[in-house]
């Protein structure tokens, strides 16, 4: 950066820059919203025809805007703006453009528009980086489809875990490596452990994300520093076994594995409730609780129950802890109950601890522009984590949204995200990693 430009002109010329990309920013969203409607909300299905549309809108776009565009072998999208040395290792900033099904249309998207409306604001200031600047449009991140986390960062960090390409989209049956050749990626690349992002090649991860608990909304403000994104165990198909049996059967002679799931349920919550109680974070979720409906009656008492698991913690100790005691109300209740609880297939994810000097820049440039932020961890998991799993530093920046997030309902206001995206941008104007600042002015 030019000695001469004091830090101050600087965050006000960069706030009027991003300013003016507010109808921008409204048509993107716009548009993003009109090519993928469902019935109720939002609809951008992994390796089908809401995401790809998606997809094909960033590389319109992008390239209109005079960037490189490009995509990986797993249809990852990415816009280049050119450094003035290339050698040097490269600055990402993105999120994912799927949605879960008749979700809304910030998470995720938010994070890849607000690469799109900061660089672009830079840009339109006449800056030009040290470093290539690149907007990274991320493919599959929303788990609930394949049961797989981070499917497009994991496969371009070279991470995907292994069977991942048999995995099945839970509507359609197909496999991922299906969905990714119809889409025109390249299972093979994949399978082949291929790396498309090399680790020593990218200097951060930055993610800007609509917040999916509304502490925001309940401190008043419109952004929030992310401090660490937690980890996970999963178990996504857990099968109780017990004995289908006539309703009037006395309690003595039941194996009912309704009340065992409903045992393992409460003993969970409480379990939850002692860690919240110590200051210890954590999250556990049952996202799907049923019995089987070829066999279950208003006069059966029921002999199998199917739900999913998913634990969340900020501390890899803490996370392990976790799972053993859950492994131990498990043996409790089987013996108590008479049931067999089949696990099935474990999957994890690595808690992602943003990097402490870009979560002191971010707060820096927060202070310097007037806009009120908190430090927040995050609630739920991003594609950051599995950069930072691969040693990449990462930010985050949250933005306040209403109603929660993956439903119809997300109610980001513009303001708040433009305030994200002056943080961004005056960030990348001023900091980078060694041995550079990010820009230079022309």
């Amino acid at each position: 950066m030019d000695r001469e430009v004091s830090v101050r002109p600087l965050s006000q010329a960069v706030r009027e820059s991003i300013l003016d990309q507010r109808d921008f920013t409204q048509q993107l969203f716009d548009e993003l919203e009109k090519g993928s409607r469902g019935r109720r909300g939002v609809t951008r299905d992994p390796f089908g025809r809401g995401e790809n549309f998606a997809h094909d809108l960033f590389a319109k776009h992008a390239s209109a805007l005079g960037f490189e565009v490009s995509t990986d072998f797993v249809g990852n999208s990415y816009a280049t703006w050119r450094g003035a040395d290339r050698s040097l290792p490269r600055l990402i900033i993105g999120s994912h453009l799927d949605t879960v099904s008749e979700g809304g249309n910030f998470d995720g998207a938010a994070g890849v528009v607000a690469g799109l409306v900061s660089v672009t604001a830079l840009c339109l200031m006449g800056m030009k980086p040290h470093r290539d600047i690149q907007i990274m449009a991320i493919r599959a991140e929303e788990s609930a489809w394949f049961q797989v986390s981070y499917i497009g960062s994991r496969s371009a960090l070279g991470a995907l875990p292994k069977g991942a390409l048999e995995a099945k989209r839970v509507d359609t049956g197909r496999t991922l490596s299906d969905h990714l050749a119809a889409s025109g990626g390249s299972p093979a690349a994949i399978h082949r452990g291929e790396r498309y992002i090399d680790p020593a090649a990218v200097t951060a991860f930055i993610e800007v994300h609509i917040e999916q608990a509304p502490s925001l909304v309940e401190a008043g403000l419109p952004v929030a520093i992310c401090t660490a994104i937690p980890g996970n165990f999963r178990y996504s198909n857990v099968i109780i076994h017990g004995e289908q049996a006539h309703v009037g059967l006395p309690r003595r002679f039941r194996r009912d594995a309704v009340m065992a799931g409903v045992d393992f349920a409460y003993a969970l919550d409480r379990l939850w409730e002692e860690y919240e109680v110590a200051g210890q974070p954590m999250a556990c979720t049952l996202g799907r609780f049923y019995t089987d409906a070829a066999y279950h009656s208003l006069t059966n008492v029921p002999g199998l129950l199917h739900f999913s698991l998913d634990v969340r913690a900020y501390n890899a100790e803490q996370l392990e802890q976790i799972e053993r005691q859950v492994w131990e109300l498990i043996r409790k209740i089987e013996a108590k109950r008479s049931v067999r609880f089949e696990m099935g297939v474990r999957a994890s994810a690595a808690i992602g601890h943003a990097d402490p000097q870009i979560q002191q820049g971010l707060s820096a440039s927060a202070e310097a522009l007037n806009i009120p932020w908190m430090k927040l961890g995050s609630p739920a998991s991003h594609d950051a984590a599995a950069f930072a799993e691969s040693g990449i530093p990462i930010g985050m920046i949250f933005v306040r949204n209403r109603n929660g997030s993956h439903n119809p309902d997300e109610a980001m206001d513009i303001s708040d995200f433009l305030d994200a995206c002056s943080v961004l941008a005056f960030w990348l104007s001023i900091h980078s990693s060694a041995p550079a600042e990010a820009l230079v002015v022309k």
